[in-house]
């Protein structure tokens, strides 16, 4: 998994949906929405969540930085 793909996880007993900001050793910070008001305020629409807890929904389109370049 890598940054901005989309992933599923679970908090505080409920599932969600949310894509990848940032990577750490062995998790990653989440940025997703949620309706419940307790979740909003205690989360702020982030959470690091451990990487064995989250399953790919989609992975992010690749780039190619080699494209970048053809530019000149």
């Amino acid at each position: 998994m890598k940054i901005g793909d989309q992933v599923s996880f679970k908090l505080e007993g409920q599932d969600f949906t949310g894509f990848i900001d940032k990577a750490y050793q062995n998790s990653f910070m989440i940025t997703f929405k949620s309706d419940d008001t307790e979740i909003l305020d205690k989360y702020h629409d982030r959470v690091v969540i451990n990487k064995k807890k989250l399953k790919l929904i989609k992975a992010a389109p690749e780039t190619d930085p080699e494209s970048d370049n053809d530019e000149v």
